[in-house]
């Protein structure tokens, strides 16, 4: 698969796979996660067929990590 582009229209990754998190919330309030081949794209469950963000699985594991550190 070629690199997609950050911002494309979830409606342009017809075998995207979605997942939501375990934690979500009863008011849809959260995001969902697809693996890419060598990427992730991120969208949000409220608007499932609006823009996706692309990040490698590196740049995504780095976010965690500062997002974690933040909160502690």
């Amino acid at each position: 698969m070629d690199m997609i582009r950050n911002g494309v229209s979830a409606e342009e990754l017809p075998g995207a796979v979605w997942r939501k998190s375990s934690r979500s919330g009863a008011m849809g309030n959260c995001v969902e996660l697809a693996w890419l081949d060598r990427q992730v794209g991120i969208r949000n469950s409220r608007d499932p067929h609006g823009p996706v963000l692309v990040y490698t699985p590196s740049d995504l594991a780095a976010f965690v990590t500062k997002a974690k550190d933040w909160r502690d």
